[in-house]
């Protein structure tokens, strides 16, 4: 039975995962009938213990299928791709160290990045880590940040941002308003920042000021609770923070995408009606569901689309909201290249592995 035009007219803010390699019937009747804008690859998403161009084959033969299925010429092609422990391609893709080892060849080496990711087919890279190395003891950020200081990380955050837009990927900056003083890891539990907008301000913030000054087009949300700011909800159905501190007063215009709604953080909040109306109210204007946990299963998707075309009706969403919204994920997209899957030249690969090198040094 197919969705209503209001379920279908989510797909147009929702960056979803697949399933693995190639798409199974799942997979197929999500994106056939949200038509999701954007697509988040993962490890499971390579034939992982094949040769390159085994597995570049087949990558493409998925990105492919994805765009025939979601009826979409022009999609978002993501990837998680920091360096370190972020890395989701297997080898020969280069594996470069954490940012806050190559911090100081930052553009050089999201500049390589970046032709590695266009050979992939990929247009969109979830980073600069804008965060700052400021908790030696926290779990999910500590090397992935540029620097231990506001002014180092923003440095190596604006330089490895540059270094993909000049060479032709959407960066975004991540994650909103700042994940570096925590300690605890928001793919398994909410963390609790005790800041004040003041102390955001003087710290968290710089690194996403400055990327805004170079009018990065991305930004991230944090599944993290500010309770100081906003008691209520974390930062991702926040509009304190997403409106307020974000769009209006470091006006930030681009467009504001949620973390993985299936992490531990915030994924009971969407099992419930009108959490998906609180996130657009608060600013957001992507939603990543990466279907990557046993738990995150087809059903769990559309309630999130259902939940969306019923607040629409209920009137808990306004329409202006959405079709502002639309417009900017809209103009991104139309500035947004699209690439072919090619094999690069082993010269090229060398290279970049002798850049690798060189930053651990």
């Amino acid at each position: 039975m197919p969705v209503s035009q209001e379920v279908q007219r989510f797909g147009k803010h929702l960056i979803v995962g697949v399933s693995g390699t190639s798409l199974n019937d799942d997979d197929k009747k999500l994106l056939s009938d949200l038509k999701p804008v954007g697509l988040l690859i993962y490890g499971k998403n390579f034939r992982i213990g094949t040769h390159y161009e085994v597995w570049l084959e087949t990558l493409e033969e998925l990105i492919e299928q994805t765009r025939e299925y979601a009826e979409r010429e022009e999609m978002f092609i993501s990837i998680d791709h920091e360096g370190g422990r972020v890395h989701r391609s297997p080898l020969p893709i280069t594996r470069f160290p954490e940012a806050f080892v190559f911090s100081d060849r930052a553009y050089e080496v999201a500049s390589a990045m970046a032709l590695e990711l266009k050979s992939l087919g990929i247009n969109v890279s979830w980073a600069p880590v804008a965060d700052i190395f400021s908790n030696p003891t926290n779990p999910i950020i500590g090397p992935r940040s540029f620097g231990t200081t506001a002014g180092t990380a923003a440095t190596g955050a604006c330089q490895y941002y540059l270094g993909l837009k000049d060479s032709g990927i959407i960066g975004c900056a991540k994650h909103f308003p700042g994940h570096g003083d925590t300690s605890k890891d928001s793919h398994l539990e909410l963390p609790v920042l005790n800041l004040t907008k003041e102390e955001l301000f003087a710290r968290e913030l710089i690194p996403f000021k400055a990327l805004i000054k170079q009018q990065i087009p991305m930004i991230m949300t944090a599944h993290i609770l500010f309770p100081k700011i906003d008691a209520d909800v974390p930062a991702t159905l926040s509009k304190p923070i997403l409106t307020n501190i974000l769009r209006q007063e470091l006006g930030f215009e681009g467009v504001i995408v949620s973390d993985d709604l299936d992490m531990k953080a915030v994924s009971d909040m969407y099992t419930n009606s009108g959490t998906v109306a609180r996130t657009f109210n608060a600013g957001c204007d992507l939603f990543m569901v990466s279907r990557n946990l046993p738990s995150s299963s087809l059903e769990r998707t559309y309630h999130i689309a259902q939940d969306f075309a019923d607040s629409l009706s209920n009137g808990s969403l306004d329409e202006s909201i959405v079709i502002a919204s639309e417009a900017r994920i809209n103009e991104l997209l139309s500035v947004t290249p699209q690439y072919e899957v090619t094999m690069l030249d082993e010269d090229t690969l060398i290279e970049h592995a002798l850049l690798s090198i060189n930053c651990a040094w």
